[in-house]
C-alpha cells in the first residue's frame, strides 16, 4: 500500500477521534418533522473534513429510484421562514467568490438515502470552518443537477441547522 495513502488515512482517523471544530444539529421542517441530523466540521491542515449523519429522510419504494438529496451550506444565519418556505431566512448558497453553480463554496456532496439514513464523510478546501460558523446547512427534497443557476434546481428546503463552534 502507498505510504502517503496510509499516512493520510491514519491522519484523518486521528482527526475523527478529536472534537469537531464546529457542528450543526439539523432538524426537518414542519412538513418533514422526522428528519434529524448532525454535521460535524473538522478543520485540518488539508482542508475541512465534513462528517454528516442523517435519519428520518423521506424514502422511496420504487425500484431504481434511490433518493438523492441536495446538501448545501447557505449564507443565512437562521432556520426560520414563512408558510411558503420554512427556511427562507437560511438565505442562498454560501458563495463568497460569486462562482457559478456548482462551484459555490457551499456546494457539498449530495446525500444518498438508505432506508431513511444517510452517512457521508468527505474533505473540501472550498471554505474554512471559521468562514462558515453562524451560517446554515440545508437539505433539499431533490437532487442537485449541478447545472441550473443559481442553485441546482434542488427543490424545497426540508431540513436546516445553524453551524456553531464546538
Amino acid at each position: 500500500m502507498n505510504d502517503k495513502y496510509s499516512e493520510n488515512i491514519r491522519y484523518f482517523l486521528s482527526v475523527l477521534q478529536e472534537y469537531p471544530t464546529a457542528v450543526s444539529e439539523v432538524k426537518g421542517s414542519p412538513k418533514y418533522p422526522d428528519i434529524n441530523g448532525r454535521v460535524s466540521f473538522y478543520q485540518t491542515e488539508l482542508g475541512v473534513l465534513v462528517f454528516s449523519q442523517f435519519f428520518g429522510l423521506p424514502t422511496s419504494d420504487e425500484v431504481c429510484k434511490k433518493r438523492f438529496f441536495a446538501f448545501h451550506i447557505h449564507s443565512g444565519d437562521s432556520c426560520t421562514g414563512n408558510g411558503e418556505d420554512a427556511f427562507a431566512d437560511a438565505g442562498q448558497h454560501y458563495n463568497p467568490d460569486n462562482c457559478p453553480h456548482p462551484e459555490h463554496a457551499g456546494d457539498l456532496l449530495p446525500l444518498l438515502e438508505n432506508g431513511g439514513w444517510a452517512f457521508e464523510l468527505f474533505l473540501t478546501d472550498g471554505f474554512t470552518v471559521s468562514e462558515i460558523i453562524g451560517r446554515t446547512v440545508i437539505v433539499h427534497i431533490g437532487y442537485d443537477d449541478f447545472t441550473s443557476q443559481p442553485s441546482g434546481n434542488a427543490g424545497e428546503k426540508i431540513a436546516c441547522g445553524v453551524i456553531e463552534a464546538f
